[in-house]
């Protein structure tokens, strides 16, 4: 996707777009650790079918296949009908594993499930090694859940490259007997309270993945800074500069559609996720940083099947993905942004690792984990196919 460039004001336009891409490839590759977290693999070029992305924003809901949440009698009519038409469906987008968390944690690392990622953590327990360091494909091998400090997260590398990112949990810290409002968990060997809601919390550890590597909480203040309550987006949004370039967006167990119905009295499911993207997607796609170059991701973590797409791999040594199959189901994707047609579809099959993929393609950081193999994909030319505004600018 090329936008004509004519005169010198034209050529100003076009390098404030891709100074900060090529600052991030710089800086990325001078991060202490960026470069060398999954072995054998580089810096990529950028994509020539990629926009140019600077902020993402990925909002994740729950447990549902795609002929449910899209179909014609969907409860969940401003998904599958309304935002469609608004940017671009993804029909056969795929989970990568069941249960919830070891989807989470792909789509940040590239890391595949294990048999206690599985089971969603139930007890907050290290990551145990069967081996050293990271294999060919930049897989930990062993079983556990909190992953030690050398496993790189998509958060380790935008750090590294200077550029900002957040997690924002709904409820967390709503009830602080639980965990804190910033980067809360429970402690490490502890049974995991947060897998179940409250009548005062509904934030689960399940489904923020920041939380399951030693790389972030071991430093408690940057971890604070990063992993916070939803409460801090609608500031955050206010101005670019406040905008982090990657946002993941984690509803609590009942507006994510988890649970239903909820603690709380309201009905749950797709209803209640349908009526929290009401809320914030408009909010979203007003910000000064979404309208300038930005990408909103809206997906589900796993289906109701084990099918696979992409080649997908499991863990060498581990479990199946999909406990009796390949992969997480068939759930698919909507995606908004100023560089996509308006009622695109594509069914070029994707999964979380090209999610993952094409988050760090767009800043220009090697892949992480499975995020790295040759079999899969990120979203290109069939997604991105609209010119970007003539008054574009670049974003740091």
């Amino acid at each position: 996707m090329k936008k004509s460039v004519s005169g010198a004001a034209g050529a100003i336009r076009l390098l404030a777009r891709l100074r900060p891409w090529l600052i991030g490839v710089t800086l990325a590759c001078l991060g202490v650790g960026a470069c060398s977290a999954s072995p054998a693999r580089s810096a990529p070029a950028m994509p020539a079918g990629a926009a140019p992305v600077r902020h993402v924003f990925v909002i994740v809901l729950e447990n549902e296949p795609y002929p449910v949440t899209f179909g014609a009698q969907s409860l969940a009519p401003y998904l599958a009908h309304e935002l469609p038409k608004q940017g671009a469906l993804l029909p056969n987008f795929y989970g990568i594993g069941h249960y919830s968390l070891d989807n989470y944690i792909a789509m940040i690392s590239g890391q595949a499930p294990n048999a206690a990622t599985q089971d969603d953590c139930k007890v907050f327990s290290d990551f145990s090694r069967r081996a050293p360091g990271l294999d060919a494909n930049g897989q930990a091998l062993g079983e556990g859940c909190v992953y030690p400090a050398d496993v790189r997260t998509l958060a380790d590398q935008l750090d590294a490259a200077g550029l900002g990112w957040k997690g924002y949990m709904e409820d967390m810290g709503a009830d602080p007997a639980r965990e804190a409002a910033t980067c809360g968990h429970v402690a490490i060997g502890a049974l995991d309270a947060t897998n179940h809601a409250s009548v005062k919390d509904q934030y689960a550890d399940k489904h923020d993945p920041f939380v399951y590597f030693h790389s972030i909480i071991d430093d408690p203040a940057r971890c604070a800074r990063h992993v916070v309550n939803l409460d801090h987006l609608a500031q955050d949004l206010q101005h670019v500069d406040s905008t982090p370039n990657f946002a993941f967006i984690t509803p609590s167990l009942c507006h994510d559609g988890h649970d239903a119905p909820c603690v709380s009295g309201e009905p749950g499911g797709l209803v209640s996720a349908d009526a929290f993207l009401r809320r914030w997607v408009p909010r979203i796609l007003a910000s000064s940083a979404f309208r300038q170059d930005g990408l909103l991701v809206i997906t589900f973590d796993e289906g109701t099947d084990a099918q696979a797409c992409c080649g997908e791999q499991p863990l060498p040594g581990g479990p199946p993905s999909g406990l009796q199959g390949p992969g997480g189901g068939r759930v698919g994707a909507v995606l908004l942004s100023p560089f996509i047609v308006p009622g695109t579809v594509s069914r070029t099959p994707y999964n979380h690792y090209g999610l993952l993929r094409t988050v760090e393609d767009f800043f220009g950081l090697p892949h992480l984990g499975y995020a790295g193999s040759p079999q899969l994909r990120a979203f290109g030319k069939d997604v991105f196919s609209a010119a970007p505004a003539a008054d574009q600018r670049g974003a740091r």
